[in-house]
């Protein structure tokens, strides 16, 4: 493996795990969407290095994160369950880890495009055009999927309409 390769992997993983994690709202979704994006990255790679990896991964993921979607959406399932997933090793006090619980429960109830709206706009703050860009579609549709994913979490959890603008922070 190329070790510029690796070590652009060792450093944003953590980053990278979060972010698709919050994508997909399962720990193993995640881990797979992660492995596959940076499988196709390691490919291109000689290509990417000289541009900027960091976008093109964060492509790559959103991309695949919406192309399952748009697989799965004529077989939409919804899944509830009583528990969530256990946190991993993180520094937090009780009030922020209810915030987490609180918003973890909330996205879990968006749409896969919603969900990947929210992620890129508020919790890696990208501009409209760029979450446009990164997913492939028109600013119009990054604002309407904003706008309903933000109306969806207002309704399922309006405890959290504080935290709807500080999601980078309650994911630190």
């Amino acid at each position: 493996m190329d070790e510029e390769f690796e070590e652009f992997v060792h450093a944003g993983l953590a980053r990278w795990s979060r972010v698709a994690f919050l994508l997909t709202g399962d720990h193993h979704a995640a881990e797979d969407l992660l492995q596959n994006a940076l499988f196709k990255l390691s490919l291109q790679w000689r290509r990417v290095r000289v541009e900027t990896p960091d976008a093109y991964l964060r492509k790559i993921m959103y991309h695949e994160h919406v192309s399952i979607w748009r697989r799965s959406h004529h077989l939409r399932r919804e899944r509830s369950t009583d528990t969530l997933p256990e946190p991993g090793a993180v520094r937090d006090h009780a009030a922020d880890t209810v915030r987490r619980l609180l918003l973890r429960q909330a996205l879990a109830k968006l749409t896969r495009k919603q969900r990947a709206v929210i992620v890129l706009r508020y919790f890696e703050d990208l501009s409209e055009a760029d979450a446009a860009e990164a997913l492939g579609v028109s600013i119009g549709t990054v604002k309407s999927q904003s706008s309903a994913a933000l109306a969806r979490l207002r309704e399922v959890a309006p405890e959290l309409r504080v935290l709807v603008g500080r999601a980078r922070e309650a994911w630190a």
